[in-house]
């Protein structure tokens, strides 16, 4: 199954972009008659069969559709800081597209190492993601947000903090925490961690001071982690 991306599709036929024809048709060698899946990356899967394999305008006809495609029963949020070396931040995005995110926010904090991404890159690499793992939903990404704007916004659902300073209140391990079905906001901090007064005010705006485990983790690695654990409990 050979997965495009298309957040403009039109029915009942659609001429793909011609950065996408040209992977059509030149490299996957597709031709009239065979056919892919498209997604508008709202939870639409098309199936559809092409008709014109011209490696500047492939156009094909949908056949099928089905809505909410694989869509999950419950939403997450991970607002991650970018870590230094912008590849290992990456990587996350990447992993954490592939076992379902619907959210991510890049977090600016006070121990920050990095406080600008490039956000049409990092939305190339959810979306390639997204394409290679199937996905029929394009999570959304916020570029540097501020700590403190973040945690003083309104979420439905539960809020986690991640973190390795001595707990304000006290923690919960994750995977323990939370409970099938509820939509989640969970932070990751950076290399040098969240500051003690960042974990003092998400605590007083109603985050849950959580722990991953006794293992040493990056902040990639506890990200994707968060997102793994999140994933089991759902799929239980």
């Amino acid at each position: 199954m050979q997965l495009f991306y298309a957040p403009d599709i039109t029915l009942p036929e659609y001429t793909l972009p011609e950065e996408e024809s040209r992977h059509a048709v030149k490299v996957l060698r597709k031709g009239v008659g065979d056919m892919l899946h498209i997604t508008d990356g709202r939870g639409a899967m098309y199936c559809c069969r092409i008709i014109s394999d011209s490696a500047k305008h492939c156009t094909v006809r949908v056949e099928t559709t089905e809505q909410e495609f694989e869509k999950r029963g419950y939403r997450l949020t991970m607002a991650v800081a970018p870590t230094k070396n912008i590849d290992r931040y990456e990587w996350f995005l990447e992993k954490a597209t592939e076992i379902g995110v619907d959210a991510f926010v890049a977090l600016e904090c006070d121990h920050s190492e990095r406080r600008v991404i490039k956000y049409d890159r990092e939305m190339k690499v959810i979306t390639s993601a997204v394409k290679q793992s199937l996905k029929a939903y394009l999570p959304s990404l916020e570029d540097m947000t501020p700590f403190r704007e973040l945690v003083c916004r309104p979420f439905e659902g539960r809020k986690f903090i991640a973190h390795c300073d001595t707990p304000v209140v006290g923690k919960r391990y994750l995977a323990s925490a939370v409970t099938k079905g509820e939509d989640a906001l969970v932070l990751i901090g950076p290399e040098g961690d969240f500051s003690p007064e960042e974990i003092r005010l998400a605590v007083e705006q109603g985050f849950e001071e959580i722990t991953l485990g006794t293992m040493r983790l990056r902040t990639e690695t506890a990200a994707v982690m968060a997102v793994s654990m999140l994933s089991v409990v759902n799929n239980m």
